[in-house]
């Protein structure tokens, strides 16, 4: 089983993982959505939002677009960003879960490479 969060303006993926107006937070297993739980954004503030998703088990996290520092958060937790991802919040974890989803978009240029940060 996996939680996967996705930063949403209503159903839909939000462009900025801070100013987004909830967390989507999908359970999963084998491969297809189990249970979603809408968790409402408890306030940007640098440093706590990647904390706060990581203390409640999620780990991965779609996004439009996200600062480095979360990223670089999200990375130490263990958690999987994936940025770049617009439209229906199911669907981008639905492609998630196929492998299909592509990070691209706003990531710092030292963590642009998935896996590499902290092992």
């Amino acid at each position: 089983m996996m939680k996967i969060a996705v930063a949403a303006m209503g159903n839909t993926v939000s462009g900025h993982f801070g100013h987004c107006e909830d967390f989507l937070i999908f359970d999963t297993a084998d491969g297809a959505v189990t249970g979603e739980e809408r968790v409402p954004n408890p306030g940007h503030r640098p440093g706590f939002l990647p904390n706060f998703l990581a203390d409640r088990g999620v780990e991965a996290i779609i996004a439009g677009g996200m600062g480095g520092g979360a990223v670089e958060i999200f990375n130490e937790r263990n958690v999987e960003v994936s940025v770049g991802a617009q439209g229906d919040a199911r669907a981008a974890v639905e492609a998630y879960l196929r492998g299909e989803l592509e990070s691209t978009g706003s990531i710092c240029h030292e963590h642009q490479h998935a896996g590499e940060c902290g092992e």
